[in-house]
C-alpha cells in the first residue's frame, strides 16, 4: 500500500495511492484520524487498507499537488556518513556510531514542490536517502525487532547547504533551510516492502546520473538505526529516519557540482517510486 499527503486546492488531506488517483482517507476519516500521522498512531493502517481495496479514487494524481508524506512529524532524526564511500570521499574515516542530526518540518516538501536554494549560499547539494517512517512507539527497541516498529519507507533529499554545514561541529544550520529538503512522492508499507536492505538508489540532476549506490552497503542498517534512535529517545508513529546517502555528492566533484535554479533533482529507490522536485532561488 502507498501512503501520501496532499492538498486537494487549499484542502489538505492524505490517502491511498491506487492506479493513477488517490483515495481519499482523510475524508472518510474525518477527525478520528484527521491526518496521516493520526492514522499511524491510533493503529489504523488495517482500517486503510479495506477502504483502498473496495473503494474508487477519488483525485487523479496529476490533480493534486503532493504534501510531504508526514507534514507534521515529531521528529525527524537524519543519519550522516552512513555509507563508507561517501565518508570516504568527504575525507572522513566510517564512524563507529551513527552520526545523528535533526532536521525541522519545515525544512522539507513534498514531491514535485519547489525546493529552495537559500540565496545565502552557492553551495546547495543533494542527496539522496532511504527514508524510514516510525508505525508504533519505540523506546529501548532490539534491533532482532526494530522491523516490527515500521510502517514504511519514503525517498528523501536532504539538501545540504555545505558551507553553512561546516560553520561548526554541528550540521543543523546547513539541514534546516526552508524548504531545502524534500520527502515522497508517498510511502510504501512495510508489509509490501518487508527488507530494506538490498535497495538501489540514484540522484539524477537534470537527468545526468550522479548518485548509484545500494542499501546494502550501509554502515548502520535499518534496524541498528531504530534500535540506537529509539534508546536515547522516544520515537512515535510519524517519525522519519534519514538514512544516510552514498557516494557521488556535488561537493566533492572536481569541479563540484551544486544544486542551482531551474535544475530538476531526480531521486530514485527502487520498490517506492522517483522523488522530483526543481529548485528555485530564495
Amino acid at each position: 500500500m502507498k501512503l501520501m499527503s496532499f492538498l486537494d486546492q487549499r484542502r489538505a488531506s492524505y490517502g491511498v495511492v491506487k492506479n493513477d488517483g488517490v483515495v481519499d482517507l482523510g475524508r472518510r476519516f474525518g477527525a478520528e484520524h484527521p491526518t496521516l500521522r493520526a492514522l499511524l498512531t491510533h493503529g489504523a493502517l488495517a482500517d486503510a487498507q479495506r477502504i483502498a481495496k473496495s473503494e474508487a479514487p477519488d483525485y487523479k494524481l496529476s490533480a493534486i499537488s503532493f504534501l510531504p508524506v508526514i507534514p507534521d512529524p515529531a521528529k525527524i532524526l537524519a543519519i550522516g556518513l552512513n555509507y563508507a564511500d561517501h565518508a570516504a570521499e568527504g575525507g572522513h574515516k566510517p564512524p563507529t556510531k551513527p552520526v545523528v542530526f535533526v532536521r525541522f518540518a519545515d525544512s522539507q516538501v513534498g514531491h514535485e514542490q519547489p525546493i529552495v536554494k537559500p540565496r545565502e549560499s552557492d553551495s546547495y547539494d543533494y542527496e539522496v536517502e532511504l527514508c524510514i517512517v516510525i508505525g508504533k512507539r519505540a523506546r529501548r527497541v532490539a534491533a532482532k525487532d526494530a522491523l516490527g516498529y515500521v510502517a514504511g519507507y519514503t525517498i528523501y533529499n536532504d539538501g545540504s547547504v555545505r558551507d553553512w554545514q561546516r560553520h561548526g561541529s554541528q550540521f543543523t544550520p546547513g539541514k534546516n533551510f526552508p524548504q531545502s529538503g524534500s520527502v515522497g512522492p508517498w510511502m510504501v508499507t512495510s508489509d509490501e516492502l518487508p527488507d530494506p536492505s538490498k535497495l538501489k538508489l540514484t540522484t539524477k540532476l537534470n537527468g545526468i546520473l550522479l548518485q548509484n549506490g545500494n542499501t546494502e552497503n550501509l554502515i548502520f542498517p535499518v534496524p541498528e538505526l531504530i534500535a540506537y534512535c529509539s534508546t536515547f529517545t522516544t520515537l512515535e508513529p510519524g517519525d522519519l529516519i534519514p538514512t544516510g546517502t552514498p557516494a557521488g555528492v556535488g561537493f566533492t566533484r572536481k569541479p563540484p557540482i551544486f544544486m542551482k535554479p531551474g535544475d530538476v533533482a531526480e531521486l530514485e529507490i527502487e520498490k517506492i517510486g522517483v522523488l522530483r522536485n526543481r529548485v528555485v532561488e530564495g
